[in-house]
């Protein structure tokens, strides 16, 4: 039995999430713009984690390699919380790699999806949602995309020449990506319009726009998805860990 978490990823990620990009992405972004991403200021990096075993609640923010690291440490001569391997994850299919201690073997933390939004002036552009081809339609991306939204609703940033609050969400979309649009509608989403030949193989994207992050109506909306979401995940045998992502939301 494992873990669910959505975190921020640090440079110790970088790898993970380039493998991760080309596999569900085909190489949309390198290593260095990942890089780039992380030290934005007006960029918002989400990578949705598995991890076999829970992490106390007291334990910092820390990276796939460096959660690894801890789960060997604690590892030395504990039992496995559960017999068999957990829900929906193979050994070592993951290429993360597998930690061994004097006891048994602890897996080593799963990056199962991303997703990206830029601040720009009042808008959450959401450039990247993506998860693991493995794990597609299990409601990860959706749980995904909740962590984004609530994140994008509550998103601050004051500097000393401005203060971005957002307002709306927008997005780009394979006119042929029919799950895709489906997921973005019930959220909300409308076309409000068309790129002509956006991606390189020359296919169309849709323009969707979302004009209602701080309404309390969409607040409540995303609280309901967060419940029903949540209960599916579960009733698959994920369990839902450290929601910082989600903390002090109604």
């Amino acid at each position: 039995m494992g873990y669910l978490s959505c975190q921020t990823p640090s440079h110790d990620d970088i790898a993970a999430l380039v493998r991760l990009d080309q596999s569900a992405l085909g190489g949309l972004w390198s290593a260095e713009a990942y890089s780039r991403e992380i030290d934005s200021p007006n960029s918002r990096l989400l990578m949705l984690v598995y991890r076999p075993y829970a992490i106390r609640g007291d334990t910092p923010d820390l990276s796939i390699a460096s959660i690894a690291d801890l789960q060997s440490d604690r590892g030395k001569g504990l039992k496995p919380a559960a017999p068999g391997k957990p829900i929906g994850i193979a050994p070592n299919e993951t290429g993360l790699g597998e930690h061994k201690a004097d006891g048994p073997a602890l897996a080593a933390p799963t990056l199962l999806g991303l997703g990206c939004y830029w601040a720009i002036l009042d808008e959450a552009h959401i450039t990247v949602l993506a998860i693991d081809p493995r794990y597609q339609r299990r409601g990860l991306g959706q749980w995904l995309l909740l962590n984004l939204l609530f994140d994008a609703c509550d998103y601050r940033r004051v500097a000393p020449d401005d203060h971005i609050v957002l307002t709306r969400a927008t997005l780009e979309v394979r006119l042929s990506n029919s799950r895709a649009l489906a997921l973005y509608e019930s959220f909300g989403f409308e076309t409000l319009g068309r790129r002509r030949r956006y991606y390189p193989d020359g296919e169309d994207a849709l323009i969707l726009w979302q004009n209602s992050l701080k309404t309390p109506e969409f607040r409540d909306r995303l609280t309901q998805r967060y419940c029903t979401t949540r209960h599916r995940l579960e009733r698959q045998g994920w369990q839902i860990a450290d929601e910082k992502i989600m903390g002090n939301r109604t």
